[in-house]
């Protein structure tokens, strides 16, 4: 099991950047596909960006891509989100998620593929 604690959520203005951190517990994380979900006020949580165990596969949603990028460190145990170019339609709550996996390239972009989640943390963009 693997606990995982957002962090690195604000207020930007448009047009500015963020890097949001997710740190994970334990000693498995290099076991984990991590991934990050949005919320916004009166929708649903929708999938960002994932990448695999090894870190050499990424991938995006259309609204965030060349804008956002993920990557993981895994001697700190830490995913990041660093997100440019912020637009007020990022604002959301954001969310860090983990699934244990054995493949090494795999990544995954459903809701229900995630068993483990953080708590949140908020981002707002303001125009």
């Amino acid at each position: 099991q693997v606990q995982l604690v957002e962090s690195g959520g604000g207020l930007v203005q448009a047009g500015g950047s963020l890097r949001l951190s997710c740190a994970a517990s334990g000693r498995t994380f290099s076991r984990y596909a991590m991934g990050w979900f949005r919320q916004a006020p009166g929708k649903e949580r929708e999938f960002v960006a994932a990448i695999s165990r090894s870190g050499r596969n990424t991938y995006y949603a259309d609204s965030v891509k060349g804008r956002f990028t993920i990557s993981r460190d895994s001697a700190e145990n830490t995913v990041y989100l660093q997100m440019n170019s912020l637009k007020p339609e990022d604002t959301a709550v954001y969310y860090c998620a983990a699934e244990v996996t054995a493949s090494g390239t795999d990544y995954y972009t459903r809701r229900n593929e995630y068993d483990y989640w953080g708590q949140g943390t908020q981002v707002t963009v303001s125009s």
